[in-house]
């Protein structure tokens, strides 16, 4: 789950409205709060370790999801790769799995040279 998505669902757990939980976070108005909601920015370190506290969460729970899309390792494709796979439907990305693995195994037979 996404950190706006995460942030969304622990607002609306607890109870908490947008101007509620900027008054808790340092360095955070009622329009930083609604862009961290809607996905159009992000949180900083310290605003992360507040919104745990308020939320009475881990902040690795918050941070999760967001380290996992944040992976260097990855390239921009498997980013894009990534967004897209998690817009879909459950079965929708159970039919991209197996056409996956039917061209990563075709790809994984060896060729046989003629001569």
């Amino acid at each position: 789950m996404s950190i706006d998505a995460t942030l969304r669902l622990l607002s609306k757990a607890s109870g908490l409205s947008v101007t509620d939980i900027a008054t808790a976070i340092p360095k955070a108005g009622v329009s930083t709060v609604n862009a961290w909601l809607k996905g159009d920015s992000l949180p900083g370190k310290e605003q992360i370790d507040a919104l745990a506290r308020t939320f009475g969460v881990p902040a690795g729970a918050l941070l999760a999801e967001l380290a996992s899309t944040l992976d260097p390792a990855r390239t921009k494709g498997e980013h894009t790769l990534l967004a897209a796979y998690r817009a879909l439907g459950t079965r929708q990305q159970g039919a991209l799995l197996e056409v996956a693995r039917s061209m990563a195994a075709h790809n994984a037979k060896p060729t046989k040279s003629k001569r």
